[in-house]
């Protein structure tokens, strides 16, 4: 039995996909991914597998997110598991038909939060206006 493990992160979110033999289920911490919600994050973790085609019917795929935002988490999924498809299945083609149709899926996008300054209104730039009247 074959198992296979990546990681993959966005922003403050980790996702860690570990792939054995199997049937194609695919779990999201421990859930059945027809169940996580909302669809928009559903269907980016899929896209790997739906790009991978007939490799992901027989293989299961099991992952583990914590941390960030919903839309970060689906990313680092998406991520995790395109890399250990790669790794699982040793196809070159695989790997090039991930790279074509979205970089993403197998390099992670390193950008973080920029931090708030002092004595800013709001956000990271923002100045606090004066008026001086």
């Amino acid at each position: 039995m074959k198992t296979v493990t990546a990681s993959g992160t966005r922003k403050r979110a980790i996702a860690r996909a570990t792939i054995t033999d199997g049937k194609g289920a695919v779990r999201i911490n421990k859930t059945l991914i027809d169940n996580y919600q909302p669809k928009m994050a559903r269907l980016k973790i899929r896209e790997p597998l739906i790009l991978a085609g007939d490799v992901s019917d027989h293989v299961d795929v099991n992952l583990k997110i914590m941390g960030g935002g919903v839309i970060s988490q689906a990313d680092a999924g998406r991520l995790a598991i395109a890399k250990a498809l790669v790794e699982y299945t040793k196809d070159d083609k695989l790997k090039q038909r991930f790279l074509e149709y979205d970089r993403t899926l197998l390099v992670a996008d390193v950008r973080q939060r920029e931090p708030r300054k002092p004595n800013t209104g709001g956000n990271a730039r923002a100045k606090i206006q004066k008026s001086y009247r």
